[in-house]
């Protein structure tokens, strides 16, 4: 080999000896330039989060809405009206109640404590067809028939001797088992059922037209406090009463005379001013003391029932050991609080107050007998305020036209002239569109507008009903007026023109007091219908039929209850815009916003306020009562 040759190839060998270098060279740099990256990110200074500037908004003013508070309704104390150095002397309170409950009314008025609602149309002084879970269940039995509802033939000693057998064999159901027992149960907080027809006990209890005599209501529940309490019953029975607390008889409280003394071996008071003071139609009996410790409960039941069969009275009320309260103005005895497992609707407390001497006792104070503390719902006894009346949305007189060849304009409608629409225009000029000419809406606009006149009338029947006959052993004769009212209307069309839209109509049946000067709503109900060629361009509508009833206590005592006093009757279009009514008396349609959302069968004045019923009077007492 030459030595060319040999100095080439040593360049040859060389080569990749240089690229090794130059490799190592850059990957040196790429380490030191990540190294520099790393080291910056690494150390890079947290960016501080900046809120920006707050935004400045106009705050828009609200006005606060104005509702209606009935100057003379007194609040009720947050604490406890009977406290152990207080004077229980808080005076009743008569408030509105709100829409939606209670009523139905309920009045939504809810149960404090439940989420369950009676139905307050079932709901009697005996009760309602609904358990709230602190309350009392009754059981009607019918002496005067056998378990299969057979007549027995029946005596008043046979009907006192089994009582008392009830009662010496504690109390058990099984002792009545040969008796008719109506299948329906009822559920009350209270028994306070001051003088009313005796009738009405079976009708409360599904047994419409039962004699009323010889008949027994048995209610069992229990009887716990949230605290500690020593109390006493104070009790009337026309005619029998008596009350059981943990087993033990507390209260026998019968019409003196033969019903007293058979049971006077089982029970008497011993209290000093037993028979002293009034309740209902006749005077009390002092029960035993009774103490309760905080949240245990006791069974309590509870029997009345009626012998004759013409006035029943069932009142309890509850004296707290230690307590002052009001006076009775009748022989200055205290005016005590009915016993009670529940606040009462407003609904409730007005149905007791009217059969309720207003000094015999307290509906809305005293304890409530139940096992929880909670708000009392919204009721008698609730200050709240009434719902703000909804004013009447006015429409707009100028309009906006659209014609058929989409050309707008501002025009107040006026009136129809057969093919033409009369309008006016801003500046008061009258002008004739043809009808055909305007948009679909438009002409639906106008038909709505102009409706054919309606021939309107109120229709009512009414039939007197007699009351059950007394049973053939009484000679009690009541002065009573029951009569049924089924209200209706009739309605058809004047003209032979077209008017294919809905109308709905209202009724509304007025009663009168009686003994009062103000109204009751006896029924309010609606229909609907489109005048056509099927139905002759007339409507006939009736409601359910209405108990209206007037009743006396005694032979020389004043007429109570309700009479009929006129009706109401409005017809609307499918926007609910009133075009024809007719009424009684003018009055009724300028309270028409008032009489929608007043309960069926609530009392109200000329001004549309709900109002409680008219009280009884000294004139209501018995003549034996009044001449002391």
């Amino acid at each position: 080999m030459t030595q060319q040759s040999k100095k080439s190839q040593k360049i040859n060998k060389g080569a990749p000896s240089g690229l090794v270098i130059s490799l190592v060279v850059h990957a040196a740099v790429f380490m030191l330039a990540g190294l520099l990256v790393v080291f910056n990110v690494v150390n890079k200074e947290e960016k501080k989060f900046v809120p920006p500037k707050p935004v400045e908004r106009p705050k828009m003013k609200l006005k606060k809405p104005k509702v209606k508070v009935k100057k003379d309704s007194k609040p009720r104390s947050s604490e406890r009206i009977v406290t152990k150095v207080q004077r229980a002397d808080m005076p009743e309170i008569y408030l509105p109640e709100m829409s939606g409950i209670g009523d139905g009314v309920g009045t939504g008025g809810g149960y404090a404590g439940f989420d369950l609602t009676p139905d307050l149309s079932d709901v009697t002084p005996f009760g309602g067809g609904m358990s709230i879970g602190n309350d009392f269940e009754g059981t009607f039995y019918d002496m005067k028939r056998r378990r299969d509802g057979s007549l027995y033939p029946y005596s008043t000693e046979e009907f006192r001797h089994d009582v008392k057998e009830f009662m010496v064999r504690g109390w058990k159901p099984s002792v009545w088992a040969k008796y008719y027992r109506a299948p329906k149960k009822l559920y009350t907080t209270h028994f306070m059922i001051p003088p009313l027809p005796a009738n009405l006990a079976p009708e409360a209890f599904g047994q419409s037209g039962t004699a009323a005599g010889l008949f027994m209501l048995h209610y069992k529940g229990k009887l716990v406090y949230p605290e500690d309490i020593t109390f006493r019953f104070r009790g009337h029975g026309d005619e029998l009463f008596a009350v059981r607390v943990d087993g033990k008889i507390n209260l026998i409280a019968c019409w003196p005379g033969a019903n007293e003394d058979a049971f006077a071996s089982l029970w008497q008071s011993d209290a000093s001013d037993s028979r002293r003071f009034v309740l209902g139609n006749q005077y009390a009996v002092i029960g035993d003391w009774i103490t309760l410790k905080a949240g245990e409960p006791v069974d309590m039941d509870v029997i009345f029932g009626e012998v004759n069969g013409a006035i029943s009275c069932y009142m309890l009320v509850v004296e707290v050991k230690g307590e002052e309260y009001p006076t009775n103005p009748y022989r200055l005895g205290p005016k005590l609080p009915m016993f009670k497992t529940e606040e009462p609707t407003l609904t409730m407390a007005e149905d007791i107050w009217y059969r309720l001497d207003p000094g015999d006792a307290s509906v809305t104070n005293g304890p409530v007998f139940r096992d929880y503390k909670s708000k009392p719902r919204a009721a008698a006894v609730t200050v709240e305020p009434e719902p703000p009346a909804a004013e009447p949305v006015e429409e707009e007189l100028m309009r906006l036209w659209t014609t058929a060849d989409d050309n707008t304009f501002e025009a107040e409608f006026m009136t129809k002239m057969a093919s033409y629409v009369v309008v006016k225009t801003e500046n008061g000029k009258q002008h004739k569109v043809p009808y055909t000419q305007l948009s679909e809406a438009d002409q639906h606009y106008v038909n709505l507008a102009t409706p054919p006149d309606f021939d309107i009338n109120f229709t009512k029947k009414s039939k007197q009903i007699e009351p059950p006959d007394p049973p053939p052993w009484s000679s009690a004769v009541l002065n009573q007026q029951l009569f049924e009212y089924t209200f209706g209307l009739q309605i058809k069309q004047k003209g032979t023109g077209d008017y294919n839209y809905p109308l709905t109509l209202q009724y509304f049946a007025i009663g009168e007091e009686v003994d009062g000067d103000n109204y009751v709503l006896l029924a309010r109900e609606s229909t609907t219908f489109t005048p056509d060629d099927s139905n002759n361009k007339s409507h006939e509508f009736y409601g359910e039929p209405v108990r209206v009833d007037r009743m006396a206590t005694r032979d020389t005592a004043p007429m109570r209850g309700v009479k009929y006093g006129g009706f109401l009757i409005t017809m609307s279009d499918s926007r609910g815009k009133i075009i024809q009514h007719k009424t009684s008396s003018n009055f009724l349609f300028d309270i028409l916003t008032e009489l929608k959302r007043l309960p069926v069968s609530r009392h109200f004045n000329r001004a549309g306020e709900r109002v409680t019923p008219p009280r009884p009077t000294v004139m209501d007492r018995p003549d034996w009562m009044r001449n002391e």
